[in-house]
Order: C-alpha cells, then structure tokens, then sequence
C-alpha cells in the first residue's frame, strides 16, 4: 500500500508522519506519534472517548481521515497542561470527582475546552449540549457538568 507524508502540528509540536490511505486520524496519534491521551472505545464515532480538536473544533479521531488535517493543529488532552501547571478543566475535573474510572474523561475534556474557548459563559444547557456525544458509564454526568460549569467560573475569575 502507498503510504502518504502527512504534516500537522500536535499540541503545538510539528509532526511529520507517513499515513496508509484511508488510515483514521486515531490511529496515527496513537500507533505513529505515541500520543495515547485520545481513547480507542466504539470505533463507530458513538462514544466520544477519541475525541480531539483541531484547529479548534472538536473531531471525532476514529471517524477523521488522518489525510485531512494536513498542515492543521490537533490538540489531545496531552496538551492541556502547562508543564506541571494543570489546565483549569482538569483542576475542575478532579476537584468535583468527574473521573471515576477516567475512561471517557479525555474526550469530555477536549469537549468542554471547545465549548469553553468559543464560549466563557456558558449555561448547564450549553454544557449539557457540547459533551452531548461522549458516553460516561459511571458518573452520572453530574459532576462532569458542574466541573465545566466550575472551570468557565474560574477561568473567568482568573484572566
């Protein structure tokens, strides 16, 4: 099979990769650059554990072709701390017990940090919307929802 040289940059690095076509985004960050931050769950684009943005937009890896983010930004929960300095979504996430087995917890937070860096001040039902399509098993989503509710309050007060 013909492999295709596939440059982005991840979590701000510059990564060069060669890609099989038709090879899906999450296999590449996971077997060809070693991020393993995003989840392999359903494969079907049904759980949201793969989710990762890029260029902002939150993307369901499994379902994206790898060839389509060319020369685009990927972010994965990889790059949500700022060295030991953790993220305000994972200060949150930890602080309301939003993961308990952590499965999901990677895609709920790449949800939540689209949702919050288009939009600061958002309600429960904004929330509630924007992790719509990641299944959690354990929580509830109650804690999910308040963490995110808490992060936006916090970053607000922080900046």
């Amino acid at each position: 099979m013909t492999k295709t040289p596939l440059q982005f940059r991840l979590n701000g690095a510059e990564k060069a990769v060669f890609t099989e076509g038709g090879q899906n985004l999450l296999d590449v960050l996971r077997r060809e650059v070693g991020d393993f931050a995003p989840k392999y769950g359903c494969g079907q684009g049904a759980c949201g554990v793969c989710t990762v943005l890029v260029d902002g937009e939150p993307r369901l890896s499994c379902l994206t072709l790898a060839e389509t983010v060319q020369g685009q930004a990927v972010e994965t929960t990889s790059g949500l701390a700022d060295g030991p300095e953790l993220h305000v979504l994972q200060t949150a996430f930890m602080e309301h017990f939003a993961a308990q087995c952590g499965f999901c917890t990677p895609g709920m937070l790449m949800a939540a940090k689209a949702l919050l860096d288009t939009n600061p001040t958002p309600s429960r039902d904004d929330v509630v919307e924007a992790i719509s399509g990641n299944i959690c098993r354990c929580t509830g989503y109650e804690p999910i929802i308040d963490a995110i509710l808490d992060a936006a309050h916090n970053r607000r007060r922080s900046a």
